[in-house]
């Protein structure tokens, strides 16, 4: 069964990718374009939780989003935000950092932080069409 986090950021129709342990999923308000989370399909609400193997699997995750987002967005520096406020399921938010703004499907999305600290409340908001449809296409662009 899916948790509860990844459910929250609208898996399956924002799904990107998935390795063993882990899922990758848009992030529907985007501070960046490309805005990803990263969810551990583990029960896990610490991330001393995690298995050796899940541990060991998030190279394969990382490796996959940086490849892609790399190419996607064209980012200058990428940060890995673990919050866990609110959602309690291990998982992290990966925002693309860049100076200026990215253009897709007719909107502008603009790192409002950039230099500086990520602008969580500066974002685009995606509609769950929006956001399957930027799911799927950087699921096309996905290279495991």
């Amino acid at each position: 069964m899916t948790n509860a986090t990844a459910r929250k950021f609208g898996y399956p129709q924002t799904k990107v990718a998935e390795t063993e342990h882990w899922l990758v999923l848009v992030r529907p308000q985007q501070p960046t374009y490309g805005a990803l989370v990263l969810v551990c399909k583990e029960e896990a609400a610490a991330f001393s939780d995690l298995s050796p193997a899940a541990f060991a699997d998030m190279k394969q995750a990382v490796d996959g989003i940086e490849a892609l987002l790399r190419h996607t967005v064209a980012y200058e520096r990428i940060n890995y935000l673990m919050l866990m406020m609110v959602d309690p399921d291990v998982h992290f938010h990966i925002l693309p950092r860049y100076e200026g703004a990215r253009e897709y499907a007719g909107r502008s999305f603009v790192d409002a932080g950039w230099p500086g600290p990520p602008a969580l409340a500066s974002h685009v908001a995606l509609s769950e069409e929006e956001a399957a449809a930027l799911a799927a296409d950087l699921s096309a662009r996905w290279r495991s």
